[in-house]
């Protein structure tokens, strides 16, 4: 399985020949979706879900989400299907686990969207816009590192809850090179400190998972 990294919150995984993408969403350039099978989509908001592109996309494209997004994407030519915590599907070649149900709290006056995460093969967890805690092993851990709702201190505490053996930044698409400087050593520490593989891959960075 090989993982690349996109532009913030997206992720683009291949194994045998079949292509995966979590979270397209508007920060995220293009090529990402090309020769993709399937979409798996956390929550609606636009850095995450980029409605438009999945308009342009080929009509054989699976998308699985919560109903929240699926509500928005009545016009997409792609087959949508709603999943929720829970729920365990096989798609592509790919063995998917949905954990979670609630976008973290974001602001005082804007109410909480659905989120769904995604536990990939056992192997890889993403879970969106919330930390959701899997009762399951989580090898690899694509883990938030900034955003309004967060701030690195979540972060730790998040990455000594669930222990993975190895964490990636995401949802570090606001930050400028100062700020991707102190997630770069916050991830170190952190690294060192529970003896894993905890970084921030850059832009087009790829690695592969067994």
């Amino acid at each position: 399985m090989e993982l690349t990294k996109y532009g913030h919150a997206c992720v683009r995984v291949e194994k045998n020949g079949k292509t995966l993408v979590i979270d397209p969403g508007m920060f995220t350039q293009d090529p990402v979706l090309d020769g993709a099978d399937v979409v798996l989509i956390t929550h609606q908001h636009g850095d995450h879900v980029d409605v438009d592109r999945l308009k342009a996309a080929s009509p054989d494209l699976e998308i699985w989400t919560c109903e929240g997004v699926a509500a928005e994407l009545t016009e997409v030519p792609g087959k949508v299907q709603v999943v929720r915590h829970g729920d365990d599907f096989e798609t592509a070649g790919f063995r998917v686990k949905v954990f979670g149900e609630w976008h973290a709290k974001n602001h005082p006056d804007v109410p909480i969207v659905q989120n769904v995460g995604f536990l990939l093969d056992d192997e890889v967890f993403y879970p969106g816009d919330a930390l959701t805690v899997p009762d399951v092993e989580v090898p690899t851990l694509l883990v938030p590192t900034n955003a309004p709702w967060m701030k690195l201190l979540e972060m730790v505490d998040y990455l000594r809850t669930v222990r993975p053996a190895r964490a990636f930044s995401t949802h570090d698409g606001l930050l400028n090179d100062i700020g991707l400087s102190l997630v770069d050593n916050y991830l170190k520490l952190e690294s060192d400190k529970q003896g894993a593989d905890m970084r921030r891959l850059r832009i087009g960075e790829s690695i592969t998972l067994s």
